[in-house]
């Protein structure tokens, strides 16, 4: 009858077709969820891994640095290291652009100092978590510059730089590169803390994954 004959027509169509937009049903990885995901894992860091190396990393500093009342001031030397202590009011005040771009610097930075820290320690223990650390904040990083490509956002032009420019004099004493260590810490922590409350308030902005539809090109 005209249905077997339409069959017929259609499975010889198909079978002369050199390739055919197939469906393709799947959840893409949104900006949503690449923002979730990235929260997660600065909360990780700053719950778990943070307070970990923090205080197995001060307690190898010694005192006065492992004692909790211990607050000293910012040194001129410790500026290298890029500071939190932004106004929060000006902070929030950025664009989601700068904010993302000003953590991925932070955190690319941050860790080239870590780094420096791995090959310096001398204790096996402390070295293994920093590396752990290490590893979890280059996460981080690469996380950051995911979501910033999900919204549409370049990266910031050029990596981080070295953790000191060439002719930099080192720490004049003992005392002094403890001090640079701390501020470091202080300084991660307090980076950790707030970008867990950056990526806290943009995962509200920002809808989560949606089933999507799409055609792919299958061959037969």
């Amino acid at each position: 009858g005209d249905s077997w004959g339409i069959f017929t027509f259609l499975c010889a169509a198909l079978c002369n077709l050199p390739a055919l937009p197939a469906l393709n049903c799947s959840e893409e990885l949104g900006a949503g969820q690449s923002i979730q995901q990235t929260y997660d894992l600065t909360r990780y860091l700053e719950h778990q891994l943070l307070r970990t190396l923090a205080g197995t990393y001060l307690n190898y500093l010694g005192p006065p640095f492992n004692e909790p009342d211990f607050n000293p001031p910012r040194l001129a030397r410790a500026e290298r290291v890029p500071s939190a202590t932004v106004d929060l009011d000006l902070w929030r005040g950025l664009t989601d652009n700068a904010r993302l771009a000003a953590n991925y610097r932070a955190y690319s930075r941050l860790l080239c100092y870590l780094r420096v820290l791995d090959g310096q320690v001398g204790t096996a223990e402390l070295r293994h978590r920093l590396a752990h650390f290490c590893a979890s904040l280059q996460g981080l990083v690469l996380s950051i510059g995911g979501v910033m490509s999900s919204l549409g956002y370049p990266l910031p032009a050029g990596p981080a730089g070295p953790p000191a420019p060439p002719g930099t004099p080192a720490a004049p004493n003992d005392f002094l590169k403890k001090m640079d260590d701390f501020w470091l810490l202080k300084e991660l922590q307090t980076w950790l803390w707030r970008s867990a409350k950056d990526f806290n308030r943009l995962k509200k902005k920002v809808p989560p994954a949606v089933v999507t539809l799409r055609l792919e090109a299958r061959e037969f």
